[in-house]
């Protein structure tokens, strides 16, 4: 028996999901086996890292960047 040929997708202008990142992610700072990832409904892998979301940062505004470079300049050199 012969594996059906896969059929080329769509694009949709969507960006495929990130699987490497999310993997890498999972079995590192997680600690959850493959075995387990791979069983994870996407609502329970969402939950799992949605503490971590919310520790992103946002940068910072230009006014606070300006702010920054003002109050730390680069120093030259001569």
């Amino acid at each position: 028996m012969r594996a059906a040929a896969p059929r080329a997708v769509e694009d949709t202008g969507a960006a495929a999901f990130p699987w490497d990142e999310a993997m890498g992610f999972a079995f590192t700072v997680l600690r959850i086996a493959p075995r387990d990832f791979w069983a994870m409904t996407p609502r329970e892998l969402a939950a799992a890292l949605k503490p971590f979301a919310d520790m992103a940062v946002a940068p910072p505004s230009r006014a606070g960047l300006e702010e920054l470079m003002t109050r730390f300049p680069d120093e030259t050199r001569r």
